[in-house]
């Protein structure tokens, strides 16, 4: 990497690295090295977690009232291969990325690898300054993932497509069935399943009973093909993709 470059990628990221070996190194992936400890999977795996922890920090300081199972659905949307490939692409990070010849022929960078690079430049802050000067790089890059994720996950949405699904297809509404609950009345936990057109979907636990419609409607949509679940924990439209309603939800029954 030239000192031009270098100093490009610098400005994209707001951050002047005292080590510019950890910034070159956040971009060489393992196919253009002789060994995988030339190149930036440490820094992948080491900038997963300085992510995962800045945005936990960030979801737990924005949302004071909000309980820990809807957290741990916005933490898996923020932290995606899909926001991070996102994000690395909106900064034109990806055409620095230094790819074997192999790799070269591919008409397309698989977004993994993409991802990846947002993941080991935030371990090359981290090494280079600290939790606070990745943060304030970071922030305000994750911030809009953060809130779209608060916003587009509210419990109305994938019961608002079945609904809308079932009117179309079946002529008919959606009924939610209660079928169990447990726990003592401080920290309940209620079993739910969808019933449309004469037959009986998936059944859902959820901390309470709007929760556990909305995961049963999940099942629901998963079973009819009208969406289903990404290797991320996304949920897409059978055709790629999100759903009309803008509902992401992560969570497992």
């Amino acid at each position: 990497m030239d000192e031009t470059t270098r100093s490009e990628i610098e400005q994209l990221i707001g951050h002047r690295f005292a080590d510019p070996s950890l910034l070159e190194l956040a971009f060489i992936h393992a196919s253009n090295t002789d060994h995988r400890l030339e190149s930036n999977e440490r820094l992948e795996f080491l900038g997963d977690a300085v992510l995962g922890s800045i945005v936990c920090s960030r979801i737990f300081e924005l949302y004071p009232d909000m309980l820990e199972g809807d957290m741990t659905k916005i933490k898996s949307a923020a932290v995606s291969r899909r926001t991070c490939a996102r994000i690395t692409q909106e900064m034109g990070l990806e055409e620095h990325l230094e790819l074997g010849k192999g790799m070269l022929t591919q008409d397309q960078v698989p977004s993994s690898l993409v991802a990846a690079v947002l993941e080991a430049v935030v371990g090359a802050v981290f090494l280079d300054a600290g939790y606070e000067a990745t943060a304030r790089f970071l922030v305000p890059l994750i911030e809009p993932h953060i809130c779209h994720a608060a916003e587009s996950g509210h419990h109305q949405n994938f019961k608002s497509l079945l609904q809308q699904h079932a009117q179309r297809d079946f002529e008919c509404a959606p009924a939610y069935r209660s079928l169990d609950e447990k726990g003592p009345d401080h920290a309940k936990a209620f079993q739910v399943c969808v019933e449309l057109a004469e037959r009986r979907f998936e059944p859902a636990w959820g901390q309470t009973k709007k929760q556990a419609e909305q995961r049963a409607a999940i099942h629901a949509l998963i079973e009819l093909g009208v969406i289903h679940k990404t290797d991320d924990g996304q949920h897409l439209m059978a055709d790629g993709d999100e759903p009309s309603t803008e509902a992401s939800d992560p969570a497992d029954s």
